[in-house]
């Protein structure tokens, strides 16, 4: 008999952590959230070499590069995503439906658990990067949720220590 997994997924538990939205221009659309939802400090990252140290699309190690700015609204960590090189699951849902909402993100402990998890729930991992810490570590994880639920649920181990962002809005003195 082929065990069932454990529903709801444990790694669900303490709900969504992270709204991310796919956005064609990351600055302009940092400036209106701002003036917008008041949203006061945002962090400029590019996620691809040499900060991500390994990163998958459907299973297969590639090279892709994209640029983000995350901020809070509220407790709710907010996470602009700009597409910039390569395949990835960016690129594919603005090919299909434009921009707009892309994924919830959760907060895992341990990635390789949560992973195992899913698998066994039958979610297969669309896309994932890992050692974007100070220390080596730092892993997220995408999931093929987007038909079953709407949406694509991101799995995120954060980093012990974080490295500096490459820039902050609005500037010190703005």
């Amino acid at each position: 008999m082929i065990p069932q997994p454990k529903l709801p997924l444990p790694f669900l538990k303490n709900g969504i952590a992270q709204v991310a939205l796919i956005v064609s221009n990351l600055e302009e659309t940092v400036d209106n959230y701002s003036k917008l939802f008041g949203i006061n400090e945002w962090h400029f990252y590019t996620y691809g070499p040499p900060l991500v140290k390994k990163m998958t699309y459907h299973g297969q190690p590639v090279e892709h590069r994209f640029r983000v700015a995350l901020g809070y609204f509220g407790p709710m960590r907010v996470e602009l995503i700009e597409a910039k090189e390569g395949q990835t699951i960016y690129q594919d849902f603005i090919d299909q439906h434009g921009y707009g909402v892309h994924h919830f993100g959760v907060l895992v402990e341990d990635m390789q658990t949560a992973l195992s998890q899913a698998a066994e729930a039958g979610l297969e991992m669309i896309q994932d990067g890992s050692g974007f810490g100070l220390d080596g570590d730092g892993h997220y994880a995408y999931l093929n949720t987007e038909n079953a639920i709407g949406v694509t649920i991101e799995l995120i181990e954060r980093p012990k220590h974080r490295n500096p962002p490459e820039k902050v809005y609005p500037a010190s003195g703005e």
